[in-house]
């Protein structure tokens, strides 16, 4: 079994470290990370719970792959009720600090309570305790791991942290390791700051060495390795390019979001791409990115290790941050860039230096300033208020809007409440581009209307990662579909969810199914796990997964009305490109998925659902 068998469990208002026996049943019916912490959290805590409060809990956890031989073998996920959301929470990181954890002998932490004044959690191998935090609480992410690293005279110790964002409430804030690695979205991050917690810092020397059949596993990760070496896009398009190969694809199929989704084309596009990345600057012939890099175990490589223009505004005078760190990819570029009509490759680098620097989601932000940017067009929002001239286009306003956001000062506080709350405060709830309260990742639904009905029904609202029938839709991954017709969506949206949750669960990168099904996954879980693992007995956890989430926010007070898009999408035709004239075709989709997903036509599951997935 790939499993420690063991969890950690932390008693912050307390200040005490347990540990206790994995439940191997749920480890067998839900495999990890993903599935399994979310089966821990729904059993302890009431969907009813205020995420900010001391009664909610936050996991950080792995799966049975993570810290194996498996291609991209490092991730782990961190899960609660979403600060910025409301529902259920999960955000997936990779880097190093994943198979940190494993490797010290634990399959998950689970922290409970709140710590009366900052700690961060120490963990070498078994030993495991609260140490004070409060020289590190104002810290940023790239002050407190190098920090911990030298208080405890060891460098090889990986650090998951939380920068001032998750200490001053914004509502997206992440989780960092690594300096640029994140479990990102839906505020895990203030989630954590609430408790008083800065940091987890692992040093683990045990190993992962409990494969159930060495021998298998090792022909199965080779099998499986190859394949990603094989395909196009795991092989090539990832590693030359990163995600932000997508840029210049998806704006010419007319589906990128811009200007807070007023447009589906980004005439700046071809500026801030992957290509524009590689290509030398005319201000000193140096190229914005420097090297790609790779998590933990991975033989992709789409990591961005990027350098901005020492002569840029925006550095200007701050040496801080000349050196190299982690680069745009495509949903930050976006989000930085298309959504608000800015095409200034290194202002969207240093914006992602600012949200990695202290831990905040760079989509949700980007997002959120778009919303800004239109009501600033519309006479809703003045200088005066903002306190700079915010066009849409303003590289300017951009880097002033994510420092004073991530330093929760002046109206960055209320950029920091996300456009749902924002756009409310302001008389115009319609101009939040988002679902459940979550903003929109880089894909217009008009243009790709299985991504329409995958952002309504996401369990953590909207997310490119809960289904990603972009593969499907524009790159043909594993079959190609019309992307502008709803036909077969819901079935298709399905198929991309359930399967999604396993890989999660597993502790592999879901890049991975770029190039990999269920039957490359299947035989490395099957090998490294338990020898039940069939691709019939996958595919029910997958869905079992998928409808234990949907069953939480339920009970947490979502209902069929919170799966539906914003005004603009369902009203507002795209303008441009080959989606012109149409709207999404959520109405006709959803009753469809509801219906392939045995749920009722209140979006609740049926009783028969319930017995055959043995919720």
């Amino acid at each position: 079994m790939s499993w420690t068998g063991k969890i950690l469990r932390v008693d912050l208002t307390a200040g005490t470290c347990r540990a206790e026996p994995l439940n191997m049943e749920w480890a067998r019916d839900y495999i990890g990370q993903r599935g399994l912490a979310t089966k821990y959290y729904v059993e302890e805590v009431d969907p009813k719970v205020d995420p900010l409060s001391a009664e909610n809990k936050i996991i950080w956890a792995t799966g049975p792959l993570t810290g194996t031989m498996a291609s991209t073998g490092g991730r782990y996920s961190v899960i609660t009720k979403g600060a910025l959301t409301g529902a259920i929470a999960c955000s997936n990181s990779g880097g190093y600090f994943g198979a940190e954890l494993k490797m010290a002998g634990w399959d998950m932490i689970i922290f409970e309570g709140r710590a009366a004044s900052p700690v961060y959690l120490s963990i070498n191998d078994g030993d495991a305790e609260l140490l004070d935090a409060s020289w590190l609480w104002g810290k940023s992410v790239w002050e407190t791991e190098p920090a911990i690293k030298a208080r405890h005279q060891d460098p090889l110790i990986r650090v998951s942290t939380i920068g001032r964002a998750g200490e001053t409430g914004c509502l997206y804030a992440a989780v960092v390791n690594d300096l640029h690695r994140a479990a990102g979205r839906s505020g895990v991050g203030t989630v954590m700051g609430s408790k008083n917690l800065k940091a987890i810092a692992v040093r683990g020397k045990v190993g992962v060495g409990n494969i159930r059949d060495p021998r298998a596993f090792m022909k199965a990760t080779v099998a499986a390795k190859k394949v990603l070496a094989d395909n196009a896009v795991t092989g090539q398009g990832l590693p030359t390019y990163g995600t932000q190969v997508l840029m210049n694809v998806i704006n010419e199929m007319g589906a990128m979001p811009t200007r807070n989704h007023r447009d589906v084309q980004f005439e700046g596009a071809k500026d801030i791409s992957g290509e524009a990345m590689h290509e030398p600057r005319k201000t000193d012939g140096k190229k914005n990115l420097v090297t790609n890099q790779a998590c933990f175990g991975c033989t992709i490589a789409c990591g961005r290790i990027s350098k901005i223009d020492e002569g840029h505004f925006t550095v200007q005078n701050k040496p801080q941050y000349w050196g190299a760190s982690g680069g745009l990819e495509y949903e930050a570029a976006w989000a930085l860039g298309s959504a608000n009509g800015v095409n200034d490759l290194e202002a969207l680098t240093y914006a992602n230096f600012i949200c990695n620097e202290q831990g905040m989601d760079p989509i949700s932000f980007g997002a959120t300033v778009g919303a800004v940017m239109e009501l600033y067009d519309m006479g809703v929002l003045t200088k005066e208020q903002l306190g700079i001239d915010a066009k849409f286009g303003s590289a300017e306003a951009l880097t002033h809007f994510v420092e004073i956001t991530a330093r929760g000062e002046g109206f960055g506080r209320e950029i920091g409440m996300g456009s749902k709350r924002l756009t409310a405060k302001y008389g115009h709830p319609d101009l939040s581009m988002s679902v459940k309260g979550q903003e929109f990742p880089a894909y217009d639904s008009r243009g790709i209307q299985g991504m329409g009905l995958a952002y309504a029904t996401s369990n953590r609202g909207a997310c490119h990662l809960r289904g990603y029938t972009v593969a499907s839709e524009v790159l043909g991954i594993p079959i190609k579909t019309d992307p502008l017709v709803t036909d077969g969506k819901a079935e298709l949206v399905k198929a991309f969810q359930d399967a999604t949750a396993v890989f999660d669960s597993a502790g592999v990168c879901v890049f991975t199914t770029f190039a990999w099904t269920l039957s490359d996954l299947q035989p490395q879980l099957h090998a490294a796990c338990d020898e039940s693992y069939t691709m019939e007995s996958l595919a029910v956890i997958g869905e079992r997964i998928w409808n234990m989430e949907r069953d939480f926010n339920n009970r947490a007070g979502f209902t069929h009305l919170d799966d539906t898009l914003p005004k603009r999408l369902l009203t507002e035709p795209a303008q441009t490109g080959p989606a012109k004239g149409l709207v999404n075709g959520l109405d006709k989709m959803l009753p469809e998925y509801y219906q392939v997903r045995g749920w009722n036509a209140e979006g609740q599951l049926l009783e028969a659902t319930r017995a055959r997935l043995s919720l």
